[in-house]
């Protein structure tokens, strides 16, 4: 018999916002007040019918990871970039299953919410390997650059005004490891935390095993790889601002309601949104809508605090496939 899923099935993809706020230390007490702050809303929707699946970020926190990692260096040994993304996956999926379960608890909802660490195949010919962008973890001076380079095998580059910085690859997210397992749950009608950070990113090797890979998935579009999978028609992407805006920041900034797939793209194209801002999230929107199947898609970018509403038809930036 084939599954079926829920049409209020969502996935929600958490900045890190969400968890970790701009100017804040982000220790541990900070991200359980912030979790716990996102965590009422997100029941909210729970309260109200949805079938959730969330996913997050975790960049200022395998930052932390690393900076420990470094610290650590001459009394223990180094770990790997996989095994970090893996570390903050689990303790941030427990924390935002604490935190939701909690809220759940608090309001007479007898539901449960378990988090999953999930890996994420990556293609590992991915061109971007050769010539790695993707900037992690804090800032060197010159010469410990070097070593880090001569002896870690890091690519670094040079900042302005602020030092060496390590880059790795940010490969697409090809296939989902645990999403068959993750489909059986969903369609009993469980609440997940998934493929958190974008998931660990793994590829095969020459015999065929699944090995992790020093680079870093967009967390966006792992999520939109997981909800078209999964065949959700909604994907939210959780974010700082209330909607998308064309001319961001200038005089001339327009605030959008509605956009096609086409019209993100153009915009994208026309370089309305930045790589290191909506751009990531624009591709993800994109791409769930491209692939699709269902003709109910849709995507919404808000922040946390209109996430209801948005849901509604009342605030946020909706995306939809072309008439």
């Amino acid at each position: 018999m084939e599954l079926s899923y829920r049409d209020k099935s969502i996935v929600v993809a958490l900045g890190g916002n969400a968890i970790s706020k701009p100017g804040q230390v982000g220790d541990v007490p900070q991200q359980f007040e912030n979790t716990n702050y996102t965590a009422n809303y997100l029941a909210g929707l729970v309260e109200a019918g949805y079938q959730l699946i969330v996913t997050h970020g975790n960049g200022p926190q395998v930052g932390n990871v690393l900076r420990r990692v470094e610290l650590a260096a001459r009394e223990l040994y180094r770990l790997p970039l996989h095994i970090c993304g893996a570390h903050t996956q689990g303790g941030m999926g427990y924390m935002i299953a604490q935190c939701l379960n909690n809220v759940l608890q608090r309001r007479g909802i007898a539901r449960r919410f378990t988090a999953i660490v999930t890996s994420v195949e990556v293609d590992r010919n991915d061109t971007g390997f050769l010539k790695p962008t993707k900037p992690i973890g804090g800032f060197y001076r010159k010469e410990k650059a070097e070593e880090l380079q001569r002896e870690q095998g890091w690519d670094m580059i040079l900042v302005p005004r602020q030092g060496y910085r390590r880059v790795v690859a940010s490969p697409p997210p090809r296939a989902i490891v645990e999403i068959e397992l993750i489909r059986r749950l969903v369609d009993a009608g469980e609440l997940l935390v998934a493929a958190g950070g974008g998931g660990n990113p793994v590829a095969r090797d020459e015999a065929g095993n699944w090995v992790g890979v020093e680079a870093v998935i967009d967390k966006d579009r792992t999520a939109a790889l997981l909800g078209r999978t999964l065949d959700v028609p909604t994907l939210v992407i959780v974010t700082s601002v209330d909607k998308v805006a064309l001319d961001y920041g200038t005089p001339q900034e327009r605030l959008l309601d509605n956009l096609t797939a086409t019209e993100a793209q153009r915009h994208l194209a026309a370089g309305q949104f930045p790589p290191g801002s909506m751009g990531p999230k624009m591709e993800a929107a994109i791409e769930f809508l491209r692939d699709c199947t269902r003709g109910d898609a849709r995507v919404i970018i808000c922040d946390i605090e209109h996430l209801a509403d948005a849901l509604a038809g009342r605030s946020g930036t909706r995306i939809e496939p072309d008439a």
